[in-house]
């Protein structure tokens, strides 16, 4: 059985809930000044709101109304921001960030030394999955060590996200092996499953500036955001913003290393490597966890 065929079979029957997922979200970023109710958007979408309701709660791990309620938050930062208010208090103001981590997802990393690097994955074998996620199909990719890459699909684009993701070792061995990679999208997706007692192993296959910046993004607490400019001050390079911004899209384990907590001037949510709705929406399931 083919891949595609195989997750429209195990893991979306019709191959369309993800699909409403998204049309839902894009229709909330468009909409929330209306504030649109569930009947409003099901209605919108020719579907019944209970189904909807299940549909949408049970991928993205919260209701419409909560999603919408976050994206209000967020454009309520955006307005504090407008009148200069600093990001992290007016993400505080609205309560959608703090000191706390006690949500977020603990993790232990290590980095492949620059001769590993060099070898564009030479040696390496790397096992791969694709597995049902609150957002889209994920691509979980494991080498012995851990978890080291993670990636966004719709159905129907696997491929495509394959090679994107293949393309970065081209040198490895690759092997499909979706129960071997199951573990570590069951424990991604599961907040209940975050505990600093058993961390999520992680490896980071990059460049030293690379690595640099993504063991920064590493620091931002769930729930919050930084920008270009606050990361590349982490690292000591202030001047170094546009390669920053470079490191922070060729992520290769994306929401673990959470590139999607990085903003742009002012706060605003610039280019994501898989698409500017999915970064809304995790952004927004994070505020809905946090």
């Amino acid at each position: 059985m083919n891949m595609v065929a195989k997750l429209n079979n195990d893991i979306t029957p019709d191959g369309s809930d993800y699909e409403t997922v998204r049309q839902v979200i894009e229709l909330i970023t468009e909409d929330y000044r209306d504030q649109p109710s569930l009947e409003t958007i099901a209605a919108r979408l020719s579907q019944s709101p209970t189904q909807l309701q299940k549909t949408f709660t049970r991928w993205a791990g919260l209701s419409p109304k909560a999603f919408l309620q976050a994206v209000t938050l967020d454009h309520a930062k955006r307005l504090l921001r407008e009148e200069a208010m600093p990001l992290l208090e007016t993400s505080i103001e609205v309560g959608l960030s703090g000191p706390s981590r006690l949500h977020d997802l603990f993790v232990t990393h290590e980095a492949m030394s620059p001769g590993e690097w060099k070898a564009k994955g030479g040696g390496l074998t790397i096992r791969y999955g694709f597995h049902p996620s609150p957002f889209g199909v994920a691509l979980v990719m494991a080498t012995d060590r851990g978890l080291a890459g993670l990636a966004f699909s719709d159905l129907g684009d696997e491929a495509a996200c394959l090679d994107d993701m293949t393309c970065r070792w081209p040198n490895a061995s690759y092997v499909e092996d979706a129960e071997a990679t199951a573990p570590y999208a069951e424990r991604i997706f599961e907040p209940g499953r975050w505990t600093s007692e058993q961390p999520l192993r992680v490896v980071l296959i990059g460049t030293d500036f690379q690595v640099e910046v993504w063991e920064s993004l590493l620091k931002i607490p769930f729930g919050r955001a930084v920008t270009y400019s606050d990361i590349a001050n982490d690292i000591g390079r202030p001047k170094a913003m546009r390669a920053v911004g470079a490191a922070v899209g060729a992520n290769p384990i994306s929401f673990v290393v959470p590139c999607h907590r990085a903003v742009g001037k002012g706060g605003a949510l610039t280019g994501y490597h898989w698409g500017l709705t999915r970064k809304r929406a995790i952004l927004g399931w994070e505020a809905a966890h946090a």
